[in-house]
Formats: structure tokens, sequence, C-alpha cells
């Protein structure tokens, strides 16, 4: 160890996803809005991409063989963290690497937040295969905060999709969840004709909905906005209710003012106009 990890008394976030240049996803959206919240971001990139896929053609360097060395040399500086944050991971083989990440960084108070990213619409992205599905299934039983939406939920619990799913089904998908190792399972994204739903239940405790008015057209990035507030708020010791609350309420001005700008779906959100809301 070169030097000691007691920089301060700043809380800090792992967060392990790719880096997108163009878009509004994963680390581009996440990095400004952990520091938004007063919390140090540090980003472990899976890959780079040029844009996102929902703009287009894009270019990808994928970075799965540096991830053991770039976080060797963190555990060589002795970095520790409040909380690590995963998103989108492309392999079977990057998961196993988050496992280790988390067996070397979780101490104790580390909070470890899982964003299954895997597939919406009741389908699975291209990329996801049976094992990453069973992988992902282990990472989130590790998961503190888990925040799955309701097509991942019925991935990692063997659920049969229903975009009309009742409430009594996505509860016990939600308890399934909590059975299997997660200790707060937010089910994000439960889509209603006017408006949209995220079922919670926290381990020991009576589970919870909180429901927004639609205010626009699905965008990508808005699970890694979500994500990224419930993260550094749990960090700062936010009631998960309060959170869910203000990660909603975010969201949906985003959805509103890039509307407002006219801005392309496949454009991401425009959090950047609405950074101001987040103290």
């Amino acid at each position: 160890m070169t030097q000691t990890a007691s920089f301060g008394k700043q809380k800090r976030i792992a967060l392990i996803s790719d880096l997108t240049g163009f878009g509004r996803c994963a680390i581009a959206v996440q990095l400004p809005l952990i520091s938004a919240l007063r919390v140090q971001c540090c980003p472990l990139p899976t890959a780079v991409l040029s844009n996102h896929p929902g703009v287009g053609s894009y270019f990808k360097s994928d970075l799965t063989e540096q991830m053991p060395g770039y976080a060797a040399e963190w555990k060589k500086h002795g970095l520790a963290f409040d909380a690590i944050l995963t998103g989108f991971l492309s392999s079977a083989r990057q998961i196993d690497y988050v496992k280790d990440f988390i067996a070397d960084f979780r101490k104790e108070g580390t909070i470890v937040a899982v964003d299954p990213v895997m597939g919406d619409h009741g389908k699975q992205y291209s990329t996801v295969t049976d094992e990453i599905c069973k992988k992902t299934r282990e990472l989130a039983a590790n998961a503190d905060i888990l925040t799955p939406n309701l097509t991942e939920a019925c991935i990692l619990t063997n659920t049969a999709y229903r975009a009309d799913m009742p409430f009594d089904d996505i509860a016990e998908m939600s308890q399934k969840l909590i059975d299997g190792g997660a200790k707060k399972v937010i089910i994000t994204g439960i889509n209603q004709p006017m408006h949209v739903s995220n079922f919670c239940r926290e381990a020991g405790r009576k589970p919870f909905v909180v429901t927004v008015r639609r205010a626009g057209e699905d965008r990508p990035g808005t699970g890694d906005v979500f994500s990224a507030i419930i993260a550094a708020d749990a960090v700062n010791g936010k009631d998960l209710e309060e959170s869910v609350r203000r990660s909603t309420g975010f969201i949906s001005a985003c959805i509103r003012k890039s509307a407002e700008l006219n801005l392309p779906p496949s454009e991401g959100l425009a959090f950047e106009e609405m950074l101001q809301r987040l103290k």
C-alpha cells in the first residue's frame, strides 16, 4: 500500500459501468449526479462507447481485460468506498470481476447497490446470455440495494413477464428477491395508463409504492439516473422512501425539460438543466 485510504471525511462511491460519449447514460450521467449530491464518484469503466446504441451505429472498446489491473491499483493505494454501484455488465467475466471487486473492497458499512441491467419491455437485451442471467442473480443476492425494472425483476425471479402484472405478483417477486439475499429492493418503471410506479420493499419493513404521473416518452438513462441518486442518498443516510420520491420526481422533471427542449428520446434526459434541484 503506497498511501492510506483516509483522504478526509468526504463520502466516496465506486461506480462500475460503461462510459458512453453521447446519449446520456451510465457513467456520463451518474458521475455528475453523484457529485451534485456531494459524494466523490470514482468510475471503473467496463467499456467505452462513442454513443448510446439507440442513437444508431457506434464504436465500442471493451475494457474487460483492463478491469482487474485497474482495481488492483486502487487496492494497492488503499482506497476505501462508502458504496459500490454496479450498472451494465456486458459479459459473465465482467460480473466475475465485479464480484471479486466487492470481495476486495466491501468493508463494514460499505453499501453495495446493484442495477441489474438486462432488459426492458419484457425482452432481454441482445448481449444478455443465460450465463449472464445466472451470474447476475448471484450478484443481486449480495446487494444491499437492488434496482431492477419490471423486466429484470422477472428475469431474476424466473417469472413470466406481463406488462399489466398485478401489484400482488410484483410484491411476491420483491419478496423472492429479499429472500434471495437482497436487503432493499426497488422494482422500477411499472407502467400504468397515466402513471409510473416503483414498488419498494426493505427486509423487515412494510413495502410501499411510489407513483408519479407519466411525464412523457421513455428515454434511455432513466435507470442510471435513478440508481445514482438512490446510491448517493444511501451514502448520505437518506430514508429509502424519501430517496425514491426524490429520484422519481427528478426524473419526471428531466423528462418534461427534455420534451420542452425538443430533444429526441434517443438523446436521453436533459438532466444538466435540472441539477440545481439536487441538494
